[in-house]
């Protein structure tokens, strides 16, 4: 008896970054259960959880500010908003000197 060695391949499936980020949201939706999630889309465990940590370390974390680092930033917002605010009205003086020529 002659025994056939049959070697089958496996396919990599691509996956669409869309497709990707669907699962993520799906995982969340449903309470962070991989297991359940993976065999309801049909991808492997390890795959979904590579995407998972992939999608958290994209997150940024959220900076905890002290007060003084919010203040120091408002006063910085204010000056910007006011330097703009005068470059805004220098145009719009200059326009309208250059449509009345």
């Amino acid at each position: 008896m002659e025994e056939t060695n049959k070697t089958t391949k496996k396919t990599r499936h691509k996956y669409t970054a869309e497709f990707k980020a669907q699962a993520v949201a799906h995982v969340h939706r449903h309470g962070g259960d991989l297991t359940r999630t993976a065999a309801e889309l049909g991808v492997n465990y390890w795959t979904l959880r590579d995407w998972l940590e992939a999608a958290q370390q994209t997150e940024k974390p959220a900076k905890a500010s002290s007060q003084a680092e919010l203040e120091a930033e408002n006063r910085r917002l204010k000056a910007e908003l006011e330097r703009v605010t005068e470059q805004r009205d220098i145009l719009k003086k200059s326009l309208g000197i250059l449509s009345t020529t």
